[in-house]
């Protein structure tokens, strides 16, 4: 029995990646999909519902984005939010158009009768509504269940029909019930099962690796990371010695990484792994690169070049295997018209048009947080499992401008020193994640009553789940001066520590 599906059409709207979030966050397994899919699509692929999510565009402008109408036609449950339920309106019949008084902010939900979205939900609560158009005339066969403080209609439903329309988000964390109107969608209109568990998961994806697989073998590139250890698991439970583990040592790495990550995944999860060394191959390629998206590209190149020269030793592989997450996915390629791609992941956008090597990515469809709970399941240890999230491109991504030996040493030294004391001190615990910026600038600073001109590192610690959003961490006062102390103190050559107060959004995690 197949697990049921959601499919979350993206208008553009800044709000999507969060109602996937919360749709998981519900144990109900869904995706990103574009305007562009079809009612054939939806229907071969069992999609159980669809949620039709908001977006800039007007729906009366020739160039906003739509739906096939079949869509509309297979009778399947569909919650529209914001643009998603002026589509819906005007699909069928209804009149939008902008309006004077728009809606930004919090609004006070006034509800009018009795509906299954509206299950536990209190008269007068509060929503988060975010838009300049409005439904001015209600189609055949719908009613409007709520209205907003300005008596513009808020909640549209269907008299027959498992349709839904809301023109707030309840994605959001300022309407108050939102999580509750997603819950009443999902499980009394939709009528779906909280079937989206780790052991779940496993199951199907153990299936799937075998039949993928077959009689071929793969290379699984192993970085040591949460995701690629508890892929390195998940595959060999489901390929057995198939599989063949490798380390490519980069040369972007942090202090002693390659040692350290080799002797883990060896002693403490049984995985063979060998190490490769190919530090002078990448470092030539990125000689005199500054451009993030270049450097991240390049190292995306550079890691295929040498998983395929290791397969050559290897007839049978076939597949190599890597631990992508469904952020990169998003973050690397746009699901719709009118978006921006934020940063080309090394192990997405980053990947040469040409491979002999087919892709294996049994976690593309999983956020961080929960490969952490699969690889808990799976019994990974808590000390890799609790590990910080490290970047694929490593430290070429934290130096900003050009990469050289010397910048490389100055930033594993800041990095290994501040990773350091959030251990002894025990925050690396608390914190989602933390590491060192080295900047392509340098400042004054005066040492033993002598001039200086030295270089400036960043420490940047933020709190997260997915990495989607993060909140920068507040680190106690006396912890960030001991670490600036000992940096300027041990590190010749830097001068200056800076804390990023930057969360994401509008920042990035990572610098680049």
């Amino acid at each position: 029995m197949s697990i049921n599906k959601i499919w979350i059409i993206d208008f553009g709207s800044q709000y999507t990646q969060l109602i996937a979030r919360r749709v998981r966050e519900s144990q109900v397994f869904c995706q990103i999909v574009t305007p562009q899919i079809t009612a054939e699509e939806i229907r071969t692929q069992e999609v159980r519902a669809l949620i039709l999510s908001g977006g800039p565009a007007s729906v009366y402008n020739a160039e906003a984005p739509r739906l096939d109408h079949a869509i509309f036609d297979l009778d399947l449950p569909v919650l529209g939010i914001c643009y998603g339920l002026q589509l819906m309106a005007a699909h069928f019949g209804a009149r939008v158009h902008s309006d004077k008084r728009r809606e930004y902010g919090r609004s006070a939900l006034q509800i009018l009768l009795e509906h299954p979205i509206l299950t536990d939900i209190e008269n007068q609560t509060i929503v988060w509504m975010s838009h300049g158009d409005h439904v001015d005339t209600i189609p055949p066969d719908f009613q409007i269940a709520a209205v907003s403080a300005n008596g513009a209609p808020a909640i549209m439903v269907h008299n027959h029909r498992p349709l839904v329309g809301l023109q707030f988000h309840p994605e959001v964390m300022h309407t108050v019930q939102g999580r509750q109107i997603l819950h009443n969608f999902l499980f009394r209109i939709a009528k779906l099962s909280p079937d989206w568990t780790p052991s779940r998961f496993i199951e199907q994806a153990i299936e799937s690796i075998r039949a993928q697989v077959g009689n071929t073998q793969v290379l699984m590139a192993l970085s040591g990371g949460v995701d690629s250890a508890v892929m390195g698991v998940l595959i060999k439970r489901a390929i057995g010695k198939q599989c063949r583990a490798v380390f490519i040592n980069n040369g972007l790495l942090r202090q002693d990484e390659q040692q350290q990550v080799i002797q883990t995944l060896r002693n403490q999860m049984g995985l063979s792994i060998r190490g490769y060394n190919y530090s002078r191959a990448f470092l030539k390629a990125l000689k005199g690169v500054s451009d993030p998206e270049q450097k991240r590209k390049i190292i995306g190149h550079q890691f295929i070049k040498a998983f395929e020269e290791i397969a050559q030793a290897y007839p049978a592989v076939k597949y190599l295997a890597q631990g992508t997450l469904y952020p990169d996915v998003i973050e690397s390629r746009t699901v719709k018209g009118p978006s921006q791609v934020i940063k080309s992941h090394h192990n997405v956008g980053g990947l040469p048009e040409r491979m002999n090597l087919k892709l294996l990515e049994p976690f593309n469809t999983l956020f961080k947080d929960e490969v952490r709970k699969i690889g808990a399941e799976l019994g990974v240890p808590a000390a890799i499992l609790n590990r910080h999230p490290f970047p694929g491109p490593g430290l070429a991504v934290r130096i900003l401008g050009e990469i050289t030996p010397r910048r490389l040493q100055l930033l594993r030294r800041a990095d290994a020193i501040f990773i350091q004391e959030l251990h002894q001190s025990g925050y690396y615990e608390k914190v989602w994640q933390a590491f060192a910026v080295l900047l392509p600038v340098r400042t004054v600073g005066v040492m033993g009553d002598q001039r200086t001109y030295e270089h400036v590192v960043v420490l940047r610690a933020v709190n997260s789940s997915d990495g989607m959003t993060a909140d920068w961490s507040r680190l106690p006062e006396e912890l960030l001066s001991r670490v600036a102390n000992r940096i300027v103190n041990e590190v010749r050559g830097i001068n200056r520590v800076v804390y990023d107060i930057t969360s994401k959004p509008p920042g990035t995690i990572e610098w680049e």
